[in-house]
């Protein structure tokens, strides 16, 4: 491993002629500030190439009108590497009423504009002006989950791949570790990138289709034809198993759009090297302003990646994959004893866990059925038989870090899974008693049984045998904690006697909301295809979609029913639903919340619009 002395990766000439170098192997580029920390996509890869020897640099949140601030490092000898950031550009960028934000997490002082629309596009655009002929290769969250034609809610149609609208040379889906690597190795041994096709985890143009591809419909069909857009959707996650899949072909006019199979899931001791690689786990000292993204991340600790919930709406399985790969205890452990060292620590951990915590450690009991399974959730409809629910991994490793002497408060604030949490007793009874600062993150997204269904989530009965048995387990404890339930508004599938349903329930339940995520058909997810097409692409159902921005507006409402000023909006939804008979129950003047220790503050109105907002650990 490359000996660097807790250096940041170059991002200037400067920087460079202090480690010798006269030219970089691979430039990196990114929509995002450079902070030097393994929840930030791009200096995770920078860090394991120089760790494999080669120079590398990053360019972050470059000009991209002038070519100029492209050549500050020269020409690369082998490829530019260039991603969005940790968010698709174009959700950073809109709020779901397609209203432009007026900031960036990811941003010195938190400034919005400073990232171009649909950036990889135009990245690799300036790329291709500062160098003729330089090898150009696309990654992250934005093109990961654009690499097949794609509804793209900002433009309202299909769009094609975004390996053809870049005019790159090969694009990198998922985590990209294992791509990468392998990439600039053959590079380096003297292979062109146009003879690199067989890469698992990367796309490609080609004229001939590959022997055993899977052909889908072609990029013309699929933007005139929802149906054609069904099929292809559900064709391309029969083929997600990276132990069973094969390539998928899409044609685009006279050209393939050739997608390989995933890459395989990184092993415990391949995961363990990227995690103890010499990050400074702070941002380049160039900023002199702070980075929100890196306040709320820079005392976290990943602990594992990959999602088994595939929810409707989420990306990360489509990106980070479906198989939880864990990191050993141990390593984590000498993760802490290096973050004790960084000059702000004072003593507390933000957060053990990743895409959902109390999943660390879980996996697949049956090779042979994960070898050819086809389903799109370890969870849904029911817990998978061969899916390893114990807890015992999870709690060794949490009582382990509560041990460690620098180490005085441990918090778990990724999101919990409360439909595992029956299943894993000593987790939980831990987890209220030792890591919940007051108030527990979980995320049912609706409580109508028709509308969970389309979700991809536990019904209603299991969140409520879940609050019930939180409530209990924290009388027991004498602890005062709260629930914090997020819920998604205007959701395919959810009218708005579905909405009223909900509010009920939350009244009925004594929870109010502080944050709304107003859904936002996001490229790549089972929930927008369902938007675009309003049919379900694998049983043919037709469901309703909240396309009308009054109806979108209600449905918010009725979450933030508790609000005097949400007191109109709601009665219009009983209105129109022609359930004014039920107005006592929903907008009884005289309920009492009080706020007492522990409970949830009340609600100021503001509303998230977005979950994937929140900058905490972002999927790259």
């Amino acid at each position: 491993m490359a000996e660097t002395n807790n250096i940041f990766i170059p991002c200037g000439r400067e920087e460079m002629t202090r480690r010798g170098w006269d030219q970089l192997d691979v430039l990196f580029i990114t929509g995002d500030a450079y902070v030097d920390h393994p929840s930030f996509g791009t200096p995770l890869l920078a860090r394991l190439l120089e760790a494999e020897g080669f120079r590398v640099g990053i360019i972050a949140q470059p000009d991209w009108r002038d070519p100029g601030a492209f050549r500050i490092m020269g020409r690369p000898r082998l490829f530019a590497a260039i991603s969005s950031g940790a968010m698709d550009s174009m959700v950073n960028h809109f709020t779901a009423a397609k209203k432009v934000r007026n900031d960036d997490a990811y941003t010195p002082g938190g400034r919005a504009g400073v990232r171009p629309n649909r950036a990889v596009i135009a990245y690799t655009a300036a790329v291709k002006g500062a160098f003729k002929g330089l090898p150009i290769v696309i990654g992250g969250i934005e093109a990961s989950l654009r690499r097949l034609a794609h509804y793209d809610y900002w433009d309202n149609k299909v769009r094609r791949s975004i390996l053809v609208d870049s005019k790159a040379d090969l694009l990198l889906f998922g985590m990209a570790e294992s791509a990468l690597t392998s990439l600039a190795r053959r590079m380096h041994t003297g292979e062109s990138i146009a003879q690199i096709t067989n890469i698992r985890g990367t796309a490609y143009i080609a004229k001939d289709c590959p022997e055993d591809a899977i052909e889908l419909p072609a990029f013309e069909t699929v933007a005139d034809d929802p149906e054609a857009y069904n099929r292809a959707f559900r064709l391309a996650t029969w083929q997600a198993n990276p132990y069973s899949g094969n390539p998928l072909v899409q044609p685009h006019a006279k050209r393939l759009v050739v997608v390989n199979p995933p890459a395989m899931p990184l092993e415990e001791q391949a995961l363990d090297r990227i995690y103890a690689l010499p990050f400074v786990k702070q941002p380049h000292p160039m900023y002199s302003e702070a980075i929100p993204a890196y306040e709320q991340i820079r005392f976290s600790i990943t602990s594992h990646r990959g999602c088994g919930g595939g929810c409707a709406f989420c990306a990360i399985t489509h990106h980070q994959g479906k198989a939880i790969q864990s990191r050993s205890v141990k390593s984590i452990e000498s993760e802490i004893d290096r973050l004790s060292r960084h000059p702000e620590f004072r003593g507390t951990i933000t957060d053990v866990g990743g895409p959902t915590a109390n999943m660390y450690g879980l996996h697949c009991r049956s090779p042979e059925a994960h070898a050819v399974c086809r389903r799109q959730s370890c969870l849904y409809p029911e817990i998978c038989k061969h899916f390893d629910t114990r807890d015992n991994r999870a709690v060794i490793l949490l009582r382990k870090l509560r041990e460690k002497p620098a180490v005085k408060h441990l918090f778990v604030a990724s999101g919990i899974r409360f439909d595992l949490l029956d299943k894993q007793p000593e987790y939980f009874a831990d987890l209220l008693q030792h890591h919940v600062g007051g108030r527990l993150k979980v995320a049912p997204e609706s409580t109508s049984p028709s509308v969970t269904r389309v979700m991809r989530k536990p019904g209603p009965e299991v969140f409520k045998k879940f609050l019930q048995e939180f409530r209990r387990q924290s009388r027991i404890q004498g602890r005062r904690q709260a629930v914090i339930p997020y819920f998604i508004s205007a959701h395919p599938g959810c009218t708005l006697d579905d909405m009223i349903d909900v509010a009920l329930f939350l009244k009925a339940n004594n929870l109010r909301i502080e944050q709304v995520q107003e859904f936002t058909p996001t490229p790549g997810s089972l929930a927008t295809c369902l938007y675009h097409t309003g049919r379900d692409p694998f049983t043919g159902e037709t469901v309703h979609v909240p396309r009308e921005p009054q109806e979108k507006s209600l449905q918010k409402a009725l979450l933030l029913y508790h609000l005097p000023e949400q007191r109109e909006a709601v009665l219009e939804a009983l209105r129109r639903t022609g359930r004014e008979a039920e107005r006592e129950k929903l907008l009884d003047r005289n309920e009492a919340f009080s706020e007492r220790p522990g409970r949830p503050k009340k609600s100021s109105g503001k509303v998230t619009a977005q979950r994937n907002r929140r900058p905490r650990k972002p999927p790259r």
